[in-house]
Order: C-alpha cells, then sequence, then structure tokens
C-alpha cells in the first residue's frame, strides 16, 4: 500500500491515474522515492507471485503494461496470472486474466489456499476492505509517505476488524517514506487498570461514563 500519512492511497503513481470524486493530487508519491525504498520493492517482486487486483487497478495497469512488456517489471506481468474481482463489466484482453465476481469471499479463500505462487496485491483500495474484513491478508507492506491530504480513498476506508499486527522489518528511506511490514498477531491484548489500585475518583468516573 502506497499511503499518506493519514492513509490516503489513491492515485499515487501519476495526474490521471484515478480522479474520481474530483482527486486532484494523482502523482503524489513521485518526490519520495530513493534507492532504499526501490530496493524493498525489488525484494518483494522477486519472490514468484501473481497479481490480485480489483477493478479499477486492473484497468490502470491493463492500459499500460502490455505496451511496456520490454520493462521487467511488464514482462512479469504480463506473463502471469492477474485475478480481478470486479462486479460490473471488465474488458480481460489482458494475456491470463481470470474474473472473480461472484461469491468473491468464498472465491478469494479458496484461490488463498490453492496452489501456486503468493498474491500480490497493487492500490486496489475497495478490494483491501474484503480482505481486510475477511482476515485474508498475510503480509501488510505500508509505503508511508511524508505527505497528508485529507480526502482521498483510504486503506482503512471502512474500518477493519479488531486484531494486532507485528511489525517484522521497517525501511526508513532517505526522502522521509516509512516502508513498514506487518503480520497478523493474533487478538488484542489490552492492560486495565487492576480493581486493587481503584480509587473513588476513579469508581465515579466509570460509573458516570457507564450511563453516558
Amino acid at each position: 500500500m502506497f499511503m499518506t500519512m493519514d492513509g490516503v492511497l489513491q492515485a499515487p503513481g501519476g495526474a490521471n491515474e484515478d480522479t474520481s470524486n474530483g482527486f486532484e493530487w494523482g502523482g503524489w508519491s513521485f518526490p519520495y522515492g530513493d534507492d532504499l525504498t526501490d530496493q524493498k520493492l525489488a525484494k518483494i517482486m522477486s519472490e514468484p507471485y501473481d497479481l490480485l487486483l480489483g477493478r479499477r487497478t486492473y484497468e490502470i495497469f491493463a492500459a499500460y503494461w502490455p505496451y511496456h512488456g520490454d520493462h521487467p517489471i511488464g514482462e512479469m506481468f504480463n506473463r502471469i496470472q492477474k485475478y480481478v474481482v470486479a462486479t460490473t463489466p471488465v474488458d480481460l484482453s489482458w494475456a491470463n486474466s481470470t474474473l472473480i465476481s461472484e461469491n468473491v469471499a468464498e472465491e478469494l479463500r479458496k484461490l488463498k489456499n490453492g496452489d501456486g505462487p503468493a498474491l500480490l496485491v497493487h492500490g486496489s483500495s475497495r478490494l483491501v476492505q474484503t480482505l481486510l474484513a475477511e482476515q485474508l491478508i498475510d503480509e501488510l507492506h505500508m509505503w508511508i509517505h511524508p505527505i497528508t491530504l485529507g480526502k482521498g480513498k483510504q486503506l482503512f476506508q471502512e474500518g477493519t476488524n479488531p486484531q494486532q499486527w507485528k511489525l517484522v522489518e521497517t525501511v526508513i528511506g532517505t526522502k522521509g517514506m516509512i516502508v513498514a511490514t506487518y503480520v497478523p498477531d493474533g487478538d488484542v491484548q489490552t492492560a486495565p487498570i487492576p480493581d486493587g489500585e481503584l480509587n473513588a475518583a476513579e469508581i465515579a468516573r466509570r460509573e458516570k461514563h457507564a450511563k453516558a
């Protein structure tokens, strides 16, 4: 997920990538990449994978990468399997593309548990909401850019299930970008005030808010 500090992930790559809802800051990620963050991306994409994409991200990729097969990423994207989640019509003429349109959560779970390489998701903000809700994410790479936008599609647009995440790797770029990799880490752990340490003021506060 290429995202801003306030969680926006809409159109990081170009001005006309996704202008829906009047979004006007397309290409906001451009100033912040460097060798360190590029190496992290290269590491992720060096392992075998297929692509799992939402409709809009799939259409962005399909309008670009088939015409740039001489680029290493284009060569890879054109060759591997592409799974696109869409409930409206989509052109599947990009080679090796498969549509998932019904019983989406069930089909994604089958796909995840089946044979084959890892499923790599780029962008796809709507699809990510389903993956979060169904707890289908094994690894989350957050490319946090030193910028806030205040509006736009967000990573946690529709909320998510309460759960802990374990930080397993960080990369701090020279231009302020932080790449943080998380894996699921069980249920949320809390640390309440031991009842033996309660005083009258705290008891009164709890009673007040319990009635609110």
